[in-house]
């Protein structure tokens, strides 16, 4: 089926033509002619099946129509990530060129005056991140009683946030009568509840099994060591041997690790960029923009890169910790073999990752395939990291220290204290007392280690009756 039979206006339709596509994915053949005929929908599906352009182009050609007011926008779209605000965004900016419509970006990062200069003026889209909109609304800056359709979209990363909530009581400020899109890759209990509070009657569109992965994404498991640098020095031998390695985003499940992996690929000379929750918001729009136009071959990145973000050509997932959570892995290898295209997803599985696998295997329903010999491999990897000593942190165990090293057969000598013949009864453990007591028979305080300051084991004073 063309987008000509999907009731779109000529002017969208002429703006989808200029974009270079013809036919749509499933999930905009079924979504658009229900958001044309204003029911409200329900859509799950796989990410990167074009969910965006589900509901961006209808809702242009329904506001060809009408006029906004003053800081009342007639639509609302809420984003859980700024990147993806941003993303929707730019798809209204492609797919709305031939019109004039108002667009607003409520985001953290940005000024607030810039915002509420645009507010003041009236836009007929207003795209948001949810703390931000109520942060202007309880300013008394925006009115949401003229919102003709609202969108909640990727309403399982909105769970993961914490935001619920605050999406709860912006449904409560919206009037009833408006026309609610949802769309979300899973469907846990709490979204499902979330759908019968505030949908009415909706129309289910489901093109996939929830938390199911894309067939055109070739998956593997890669055994490494649980070690650190040893799981980086794997990744670097991944990154180099890689078939078809055009570009690659690089998973990892803490943002310490991200600035972590991404200084040592730096160090050994590949050209990557970061982006996770941390850093502001200049910085993460430049290491997405050096991405997209391949002046960096590498982003490293936390899960907030793992939803919804459309960047075309990516041909390579690369999870250098897998996920903690079951649901992102289907999110992360989503970033790649999008839009009808292959790619290929590597997980590095240490010996320690084996139930998070069987929890990812669990959801996907079915399991990975290792590469050649991984499973030979990762009890290999097992049995190094059993075998290696483990490193002593303790300074004083390795002679560091300022004051010189010392031999190993030698032990330091511990400084003399006055209290040394009241702390050797403390030796031997002790069973606490029933009623508890400032000291117990030799002195000691209760719950203190052997290094006890002499202050605490002075003689109490009690008041006479």
């Amino acid at each position: 089926m063309p987008f000509s039979d999907l009731g779109l206006s000529p002017k969208v339709l002429e703006a989808v033509d200029a974009a270079g596509y013809t036919t749509p994915t499933p999930i905009q053949e079924q979504a658009i002619p229900h958001v044309m005929a204003g029911k409200d929908v329900l859509g799950i599906a796989q990410t990167g099946t074009g969910k965006t352009a589900s509901f961006t182009l209808p809702m242009i050609t329904r506001l060809e129509r009408g006029r906004a007011r003053a800081r009342m926008p007639r639509t609302l779209i809420l984003e859980p990530t700024r990147e993806l605000a941003a993303q929707v965004e730019e798809s209204f900016d492609k797919y709305g060129k031939n019109h004039k419509l108002s667009v607003a970006l409520l985001i953290g990062g940005l000024s607030f005056g810039d915002q509420d200069a645009k507010l003041t003026k009236g836009v007929d889209v207003l795209i948001a991140t949810p703390g931000r909109l109520l942060d202007h609304f309880e300013r008394g800056r925006l009115l949401l009683t003229g919102i003709e359709v609202l969108v909640i979209d990727e309403a399982d990363r909105m769970l993961d946030m914490g935001f619920i909530p605050d999406i709860e009581r912006i449904c409560k400020l919206i009037p009833p009568s408006r026309q609610t899109l949802f769309f979300s890759a899973t469907m846990p209990p709490e979204i499902q509840r979330l759908v019968s509070q505030f949908l009415r009657d909706p129309v289910k569109i489901e093109v996939a099994r929830a938390s199911t992965t894309n067939a055109s994404i070739k998956q593997k498991l890669v055994p490494t060591r649980s070690e650190a640098a040893a799981k980086r020095d794997t990744l670097r031998e991944l990154i180099r041997n890689a078939a078809d390695f055009k570009n690659a985003i690089i998973f990892c499940n803490r943002k310490r690790d991200v600035t972590i992996v991404h200084r040592s690929l730096q160090r050994h000379g590949f050209n990557a960029v970061t982006i996770h929750g941390d850093l502001d918001q200049r910085a993460r729009m430049a290491a997405l923009d050096a991405f997209k136009t391949g002046e960096a071959s590498l982003l490293v990145a936390s899960d907030v890169a793992a939803r919804g973000l459309d960047i075309p050509d990516v041909s390579h997932v690369l999870n250098f910790d897998v996920p903690i959570h079951p649901e992102d892995y289907v999110h992360r290898i989503g970033r790649t073999g999008r839009a009808g295209k292959t790619g290929t997803a590597f997980t590095l599985v240490s010996s320690a990752d084996r139930k998070a696998l069987g929890a990812i295997e669990k959801v996907i329903g079915n399991a990975l395939e290792w590469q050649d010999g991984g499973l030979e491999n990762l009890s290999a990897a097992a049995e190094e990291d059993d075998t290696k000593p483990a490193r002593s942190s303790s300074r004083r165990k390795s002679g560091g220290g300022r004051a010189g090293k010392a031999k190993p057969s030698e032990k330091p000598e511990a400084p003399a204290r006055q209290e040394a013949p009241a702390r050797q009864e403390a030796a031997a453990p002790r069973a606490v007392p029933a009623k508890p007591a400032e000291h117990d028979a030799g002195g000691v305080p209760f719950g203190q280690s052997d290094q006890v300051p002499a202050f605490l084991l002075r003689p109490v004073r009690l008041a006479k009756a």
